[in-house]
This record gives C-alpha cells, structure tokens and sequence, in this order.
C-alpha cells in the first residue's frame, strides 16, 4: 500500500499540530495509505532526507501533540525555484517521494506555503507523475483569500482579547492612570488588532481605539483623537497593528537595517513604542507604556479556543479525504454556513489563487473614523474564539510533545 506524508511551513500557530493529528485519525479511520511520514522543518527538512514515520507513535503521544504549540514538526521558510528558473529542486523532491512510495503530500501553512503546493501540484501533473499535493491553512494572520477564517487565528484572536481585557484592569487602577497602547501581529492586515473589539467590560469595549494597516494612518490626527480622549478620561487604551502604513502605502516603522526575509516580506517591529515617543514628545502625558505581544500570539495554547483546535483537526482530516478523492493542487478552505448554530464545512480552492494574495480586514467593519471596529464585526469575531480546551496536564502544567528523529 502506498504511504503519505505531512509537513509544516511558515510561523508556527497554537492549534498547527491539531491539522496533523487529523490527518493521522482521518488515515486510521479510512485506512488509506500505509504509513504517514512527517518531513521535519518543512520542505527543506524533506529535501535533506529528514523524515520519519508519524505514524509509529503511540495514541497517547499523539494526543499530547495534538495539545502542543507551535510547530511540532519543525518549520521552514524556504522558497522554492520558479519552475521556469530550474526544476532541479522539483526532481529532488519528487524522487525522495517516489523512494518513500509516497503518493499525497500534505503542506501546512499559509500563503507562501500554498505558493510551494501549486508549483508542485503543477510540475508533478505535467511530469505525469501521481503524487496528490493538498494544502492545508493555518496562519494567525487570518489573510488567505476564499476561506471564512484560518485555523491558528482564532485563538491568536482569544489570546489578545483576554490580554486587552487583562491589561486594561492593570493600568486602570491610579487616580492619575495614563495612556496604554497594545501593539499585535499584522504586518499586511489588521485582523487581530481587530479581534480585540470583542474584549469588553460591562457591555463596553476596552479598547478606546484600534488602528489597522488597511486606514492610512495619520498622525496629526492620531494626537488629536489621543489628547482628546485623555482630557475625557485620564486615561487610553490603545490597540494597534504592527503594519501601519502612512497614506503612501509606507510602513511606518518598517525596520530598514535588516534583511527582507526569503519571501520578500519587511521585518517590522516597534510601532507601539514609536506612537508611545509621539505621545510624550507632544506633550499630553509622560504616563505612557507600550506593550508588543510578540510570539505569545501564536503559541499561548493555555488561552487557546476549543472552536480553533478542533477547526484545526477537521481541516486536516478533510485533507486527507480530498486527496484520495483524487485531487491535488488545492488547499482546503473553511465555509460559514451558521452564525447561529455555528456551523462550518469544507470546500477547496486552487492553491494558486491563495498564494501571493491577501485577504484584508473589511473596511465596511471600520468606523467612519478610521480608530475602531463596528460593532457588526462581533458576528464574525465571537464564535472563533469560544470553548477552552482541556490541555494535558504534567506536575500542574500543560505537557508537551515534539516530534524528532
């Protein structure tokens, strides 16, 4: 019988190693293929003869993944050759496959990863050669065209709620409280400096402005909305994405001493600290402190949503139902069928169509003034983020596993 394997590329989220142990139970269930082999670190890993058999592990071990942030596998940011450059790493790969008897491959990422899902699924089925190629999404961004959502972000989204919501108690306590800006991931789109509407205190938002990449961000009026607001309250509460852009698309605080990464993508950082030195270099109070989420946005699984791993685990069962089907070239994407019961199925679309696109944060969910999110976008927001799963618990905290040679 023939083997498949699995692979993970691109940062890591909380619920990635869910898709994986899907795509495990799908194959026990439905006894496709005789093994399942993991690459370790991704394409490159695979193309350096790191692979392993995932399939050998015991249930308890891969239960304790299923409960694992970050990639357990390994991850890559390696950007294959365009075909047209040379198919010298395409024959590599393919012949490591051939060698394993391997007749699906398994991709789990984002945008750049099923960029690397439609150039193999291209190049197998013009070699002739039957190797089913099945992307399966995941990136706390949120940014991939056609699905409703991906895997990863809902609990990204859970995770900055409860810390807005935790923060915001923190520096709300003085009589002469200050101003607090919270800074998250985004570098393109503004979904989860977005998400952070639904953390609320008695009915009303915390956050007393959220900025996303997808408003020109002006600063003049930015100080305005700020003094303003602290004259009103003696305090602000700030959310703000790290991808701000001027009105000429420019990042603001685009990082220009390092290297772009393989992909091209600009290394950012430091926009809450920059609006925190315009805040006291313009005078409205030198009570001002900046908080960067970080990593902590895609590998806080004590925060996770239950709704995001199990989301997580059905998107790669469906893979592996999708290839035996017979298709390849596709990455599985989510449908919204209910808001109210909330219910989901899967589809697929062409992997070629996802890659090197962007599903931007809607505008018609931003307030006429460009600082906050409607209230509409609750809708969307809430059933994401429910449910807390039940980690694996070891000496009284949650108990990891990761896979290796």
């Amino acid at each position: 019988m023939a083997n498949c394997i699995i692979a993970q590329s691109g940062g890591p989220t909380s619920v990635i190693n869910s898709s994986v142990v899907g795509l495990l139970q799908a194959n026990k269930d439905l006894g496709a293929f005789d093994k399942v082999y993991a690459g370790l670190n991704g394409i490159e890993g695979i193309l350096n003869g790191n692979i392993i058999e995932l399939s050998s592990f015991s249930d308890e071990e891969i239960n304790t993944f299923r409960y694992t942030p970050s990639s357990g596998l390994g991850s890559c940011r390696y950007k294959m050759k365009n075909l047209e450059d040379s198919s010298e790493e395409y024959d590599k790969l393919l012949d490591i496959l051939n060698i394993n008897n391997i007749k699906a491959f398994f991709y789990v990422g984002g945008n750049d990863s099923m960029d690397t899902i439609a150039k193999l699924g291209k190049y197998a089925k013009s070699s002739g050669i039957d190797i089913k190629f099945i992307g399966i999404p995941k990136t706390i961004d949120n940014d991939l065209m056609y699905t409703d959502h991906t895997p990863g972000f809902g609990s990204a989204a859970k995770f900055i709620a409860t810390t807005a919501l935790e923060t915001y108690l923190d520096s709300s306590v003085y009589i002469n409280n200050g101003i607090f800006i919270l800074e998250t991931m985004g570098r393109d789109t503004g979904w989860l400096a977005a998400s952070s509407c639904t953390a609320r205190i008695n009915g009303k938002p915390v956050a007393d402005f959220i900025y996303l990449p997808e408003v020109a961000f002006n600063i003049e009026q930015f100080l305005l909305d700020v003094r303003k607001k602290f004259q009103e309250k003696n305090k602000v509460f700030i959310v703000v994405s790290e991808g701000l852009k001027n009105s000429e698309g420019q990042f603001i605080t685009e990082v220009t001493r390092q290297a772009h990464d393989n992909f091209g993508h600009a290394q950012l950082g430091g926009i809450g600290n920059y609006l925190k030195n315009l805040i006291i270099s313009s005078g409205i109070t030198s009570r001002v402190k900046s908080l960067e989420l970080g990593v902590l946005q895609r590998c806080s699984i004590h925060c996770a949503s239950d709704v995001d791993l199990e989301e997580a685990f059905d998107a790669g069962y469906s893979a592996l139902k999708f290839a035996i089907d017979g298709n390849s070239g596709y990455m599985v994407g989510i449908k919204r069928d209910s808001n109210s019961p909330y219910t989901t199925s899967h589809f697929l679309v062409e992997a070629d169509k996802i890659a090197n696109n962007v599903k931007y944060f809607p505008t018609e969910l931003i307030n006429e003034e460009g600082n906050h999110i409607r209230e509409e976008a609750l809708d969307y927001f809430l059933p994401l983020i429910s449910g807390t799963p039940s980690l694996v618990i070891d000496n009284h905290l949650p108990k990891f596993k990761t896979i290796s040679k």
